[in-house]
C-alpha cells in the first residue's frame, strides 16, 4: 500500500512513485474500456450552472486513461472536448510573452542543459544593469508587455538580490510606448523568505519546472550541486505560496523520463497545490528535450513524437481545466500550430535563448554562442502576431488581472464562473489595438484591425462592449493602458 498524500507536505507523499506506479497499471488495464473512457469524458464536459460555465476537471488516474487510450476514434473525442474546454475558458485568445536571460552561470551540474558547471566552451555571461535596460527596450521596441527572467543557479554571481535588481531595472524602463507590465520569473528553488522578496518585487507567476518527476530519474540527471536535492526542488511550490506567491506555474521536461510517468506526476502535482492551498498552479509548461550546445536529445531516450506531444496537452487541458498552458519557441511553427486549439493560451514569439540576445541584434540576426537551446520557430513578434491572427485568435498583450490583483484563487474564480469573457476578451482587444498602432508592420495592422472590429461584437455584456469601443478609440487617438 503506498503512502500517498496529497496533502502531506513531503515530496515523496504528495508525488508518490507507488500510486504512479498503480495510476500507470490501472491506465494500461483499462486502456480499451470504452465504457469507462466515455464516462471520464462525460465527467470533464463543460457545464453551464447558474454561476457560469463549470468543468470539473480529472484526477491523475482518470486522465492517465484517456492517455494510454490508443483508440482513434476515442482520441478524436478527447481532442474535441479539449477545445471545447479551452474555447469554453479561454476563447480564441493567446497571451504573447518572450523570456529574457539575465546571466548563464551555474552552478549545477544537470547533464539536459548546456549551462552546466562543466561546459568549458560556452562563454559565461552575465547581464549588467546598463545591458537589463538594453534588453528591455529591445523587448519594448518588439511590442512585449510580459517577459519570463531566466537565470542560471549560481548564489555568487547570481544571487537572489541580482534577480530583485533586474526587476526593478525592467519595470522602470519606458521607452516611447513601451513598458513591461508583468514580469514572470523562472529561478531555481529558494527559502520562503526569498519567495517573499520576489513578491514584494511585484513579480507575475514564479515558474520552476520539475524537469522529472521520477526521483531515481532525477537524481541521476542533476548529479551534483544544490539542484540534486529532489524534495528541496519538488517542494519549492510550497514554500513559494507560503511566502505569499499566488501564481506558480509547474512544467516537466519531456523526453527525460517516460511521458506517461510525468504526466501522472504533474497532475499529482496540481493536485496538491490545489489540496493544500486550495488553488492549482496558474500555468503549466511543456517543453520537449532540444538540442543544444554540448546536448544531443537523442541520448535521452524518451523523446515524444508530435502526436503523442498533442495528445498529451489535449489531456492535460482536459485534466486541469482552469489553467493556463504554455509553449515555447522550442516548438516549430508547424508543431505550434497544431496543439493552438487543443489548450494551448500562452505562446512566446521572437525569443532569443541567449543572454543579451535582444539588443543590438536585427530581427533575423541570432547570437548563438549562450544559448540555452535551439530556437525552433525563429519568427519576429510581428510575423507570429500575424499568423496567429490569420488562423483566428487573438495575440494578447493583457495583464490587467495581475495588476488588479486578480491572482491566485480569486482569478480561479473569476475563470471557472466564465465571466473571463466580460474583461479577458475585451482586455485582449485593446491590448492589441496598441500593438498595432505602435509596432505592427501594415499587413499586421491591417489583418489586426479586421479581426478587432469583428471580435468586438462579441463581448457579451452590451456595457463592456460599448467602453471597449470607446477605449480602442482612445487607443487609436494616442491614450494607452486601458483596462477591465
Amino acid at each position: 500500500m503506498s503512502n500517498y498524500d496529497p496533502k502531506s507536505l513531503k515530496a515523496e507523499e504528495f508525488i508518490n512513485h507507488e500510486e504512479i506506479l498503480e495510476t500507470l497499471k490501472y491506465a494500461d488495464e483499462n486502456k480499451h474500456n470504452r465504457e469507462l473512457i466515455e464516462q471520464i469524458l462525460e465527467k470533464a464536459r463543460p457545464r453551464k450552472t447558474e454561476r457560469g460555465i463549470e468543468c470539473a476537471g480529472l484526477s491523475h488516474r482518470e486522465a492517465s486513461v484517456l492517455l494510454a487510450c490508443d483508440i482513434p476514434e476515442m482520441t478524436e473525442k478527447m481532442y474535441s472536448l479539449a477545445r471545447e474546454i479551452k474555447e469554453a475558458f479561454y476563447g480564441n485568445r493567446i497571451v504573447m510573452f518572450a523570456p529574457l536571460y539575465l546571466s548563464n552561470y551555474c552552478v549545477n551540474k544537470c547533464v539536459y542543459c548546456p549551462y552546466h558547471y562543466q561546459n568549458k566552451h560556452i562563454p559565461r555571461k552575465k547581464l549588467t544593469q546598463e545591458e537589463v535596460a538594453k534588453e528591455v527596450i529591445a523587448l519594448q521596441d518588439m511590442g512585449h508587455k510580459r517577459l519570463a527572467i531566466e537565470a542560471g543557479e549560481d548564489p555568487v554571481n547570481n544571487p537572489l538580490e541580482y534577480i530583485l535588481e533586474c526587476i526593478k531595472t525592467i519595470y522602470s524602463i519606458k521607452h516611447k510606448n513601451g513598458a513591461i507590465r508583468r514580469v514572470n520569473v523562472n529561478i531555481a528553488a529558494t527559502t520562503v523568505e526569498n519567495y517573499r522578496k520576489l513578491k514584494e518585487a511585484g513579480i507575475g507567476t514564479y515558474i520552476l519546472f520539475q524537469e522529472t518527476y521520477h526521483k531515481e530519474s532525477y537524481e541521476r540527471l542533476h548529479p551534483a550541486g544544490p539542484k540534486h536535492n529532489y524534495a528541496y526542488h519538488t517542494e519549492a511550490m510550497d514554500r513559494a505560496m507560503e511566502g505569499g506567491i499566488d501564481d506558480v506555474g509547474l512544467g516537466v521536461l519531456f523526453g527525460l523520463e517516460l511521458y506517461r510517468y510525468e504526466f501522472a506526476g504533474l497532475l499529482m502535482h496540481a493536485e496538491h497545490l490545489e489540496a493544500v492551498h486550495g488553488v492549482g498552479p496558474h500555468t503549466i509548461s511543456v517543453p520537449r528535450v532540444k538540442r543544444a550546445d554540448d546536448i544531443d536529445p537523442d541520448v535521452f531516450d524518451n523523446g515524444i513524437d508530435d502526436d503523442t506531444f498533442a495528445k498529451i496537452i489535449a489531456c492535460i487541458r482536459i485534466a486541469v481545466p482552469y489553467t493556463g498552458m504554455i509553449i515555447s519557441t522550442r516548438e516549430n511553427q508547424s508543431c505550434r500550430d497544431k496543439v493552438l486549439g487543443l489548450g494551448i493560451s500562452q505562446i512566446s514569439g521572437g525569443s532569443r535563448t541567449s543572454v543579451g540576445g535582444y539588443a543590438g541584434y536585427e530581427a533575423d540576426e541570432r547570437p548563438h554562442d549562450t544559448e540555452q537551446f535551439d530556437v525552433s520557430d525563429q519568427r519576429s513578434l510581428d510575423e507570429v502576431v500575424k499568423w496567429l491572427m490569420d488562423l483566428g485568435y487573438i495575440p494578447s498583450f493583457c495583464t490587467a488581472c495581475y495588476r488588479e490583483g486578480r491572482t491566485g484563487d480569486r482569478f480561479m474564480s473569476l475563470c471557472k464562473t466564465g465571466q473571463i469573457q466580460n474583461c479577458c476578451h475585451p482586455n485582449a482587444l485593446m491590448t492589441l489595438k496598441e500593438y498595432l498602432e505602435d509596432y505592427a508592420s501594415p499587413e499586421t495592422k491591417e489583418v489586426g484591425e479586421r479581426l478587432i472590429a469583428k471580435e468586438l461584437l462579441k463581448i457579451p455584456n452590451e456595457k463592456a462592449r460599448k467602453l471597449a469601443t470607446e477605449y480602442i478609440e482612445n487607443i487609436h487617438l494616442g491614450k494607452r493602458d486601458f483596462r477591465f
